[in-house]
């Protein structure tokens, strides 16, 4: 029979050393069998259990001295001693409960903390800063306020019905661009632990039962644009009226561009010299540059614009800053007032927009027989398949120059005798 261990007290305990060789020391404390102080030869102190459980010897940890006391590493011992009789490992035990808690710990991530960690990586995948904060923006905007406390455990298809029905009819691109966000967020959920079975927001098999198809929905609209009668008529009452926001609408329609893109325009854009306006990939809604040939007319309207000290915008605010969207859509409707009935889009019959000015191009240089690459990249369009844009060099600059050319005066109400021929090149 083993030869019981005089129980030592807590001072005793307390005075116990290292035997000063190498490896741990080890001292039985009593109390309980099995139990002992493990010194290192660091002088860290811990306590351990070595017993017999299943016919293998166990240590099984107690935890640290002093933090753990004398009295409170007794108690745990004879816990420990208490599972093995029952016929429980305790380190086993140990484990599943630690598993439990983990798992709990992970089902209780929410949508807002999901989201949040897997913006982190995706949001790199993105160049242009525009894109970046159009996936933040719409998830902050429409998912959050439904399902950001939800735990991304317990999100159910009844959930993401509640985020996306209020703006499924009427904003359906927008809606059906959200839906795939959150799928993109569950689906990381998913892959992490946090959530186990189908993802709610999928469409096939799923959402598709429940709320109607996007293409069934989605109503083909366009931004109003001018005919092309009238075209030459507004661009004079254009030039008849002072301020910056009327000038960048003319520079607008001069350059075909997007009203952010001359909102946004820095005079370390233009090159008058050159008669040239490179607009930087950051400012390109397809992050790529964009180089704007500059005609006579646009040369001489930047080359009459007052600059404000300390301001670099080509066409600021009053203040200093960007124009509005709004400026240059308030500058439209005051031209309107100067017909009857206004500029009205031919199809339509509602009143023109600042960016229908791109379609109204787009038809003129149709119309005139330009080519439909080179109207496209005028516009700033992507133009081909993955590999002709690869093996496409040129951004047919010179080309575009002769055409711009004619579209100012197109505007201008003069006749063009120039009409680029209709070979590729």
């Amino acid at each position: 029979m083993p030869k019981k261990v005089a129980e030592k007290s807590a001072l005793e305990v307390k005075r116990l050393k290292h035997h000063g060789g190498r490896g741990n020391a080890v001292h039985a404390v009593g109390g309980v069998d099995g139990l002992v102080l493990q010194i290192s030869d660091r002088g860290a102190r811990s306590w351990v259990l070595r017993t017999m459980v299943g016919g293998k010897r166990r240590h099984i940890g107690l935890g640290g001295f002093p933090d753990v006391t004398l009295a409170t590493a007794r108690e745990r011992a004879r816990e420990m001693k208490d599972l093995i009789w029952r016929g429980i490992d305790p380190v086993e035990d140990r484990k599943a409960k630690r598993a439990t808690m983990l798992a709990d710990r992970m089902r209780g991530l929410t949508f807002s903390d999901a989201m949040e960690r897997y913006l982190e990586k995706k949001l790199q995948e993105f160049d242009n800063p525009k894109h970046r904060k159009q996936w933040r923006s719409t998830l902050d905007n429409y998912a959050v306020p439904v399902l950001g406390n939800l735990r991304v455990a317990e999100i159910g298809l009844q959930d993401i019905q509640r985020t996306l029905e209020p703006i499924w009819s009427d904003k359906t691109e927008t809606a059906s661009r959200l839906r795939g966000r959150i799928e993109a967020v569950l689906n990381w959920a998913t892959v992490a632990g946090y959530r186990q079975g189908d993802n709610p927001a999928r469409w096939a098999g799923n959402l598709d039962a429940v709320l109607p198809k996007p293409s069934k929905l989605k109503k083909q609209t366009h931004h109003p644009a001018l005919s092309l009668a009238d075209a030459p008529d507004w661009f004079a009452e254009v030039r008849r009226r002072d301020g910056f926001g009327t000038r960048a609408l003319e520079f607008l329609a001069l350059t075909a561009c997007r009203s952010g893109e001359v909102r946004g325009a820095t005079w370390s854009e233009m090159d008058l010299d050159a008669r040239l306006w490179t607009i930087p990939a950051g400012r390109m809604k397809a992050g790529k540059e964009h180089r704007v040939p500059l005609t006579n007319h646009t040369i001489d309207l930047l080359s009459a614009m007052p600059r404000m000290d300390g301001v670099e915008l080509v066409f600021p605010s009053a203040h200093g800053g960007q124009l509005s969207d709004m400026t240059l859509s308030r500058g439209m409707k005051r031209i309107h007032e100067a017909k009857e009935g206004g500029f009205v889009d031919a199809v339509s019959q509602r009143p023109a927009v600042p960016h229908g000015l791109r379609s109204t191009f787009r038809d003129w240089a149709a119309e005139s027989g330009y080519p439909r690459d080179m109207a496209e990249i005028a516009l700033a369009h992507t133009v081909g398949s993955e590999v002709e844009r690869a093996y496409r060099r040129s951004d047919m600059l010179e080309r575009r120059r002769i055409m711009m050319a004619a579209w100012q005066n197109f505007l201008l109400g003069k006749e063009s005798k120039t009409v680029l021929s209709l070979e590729a090149g």
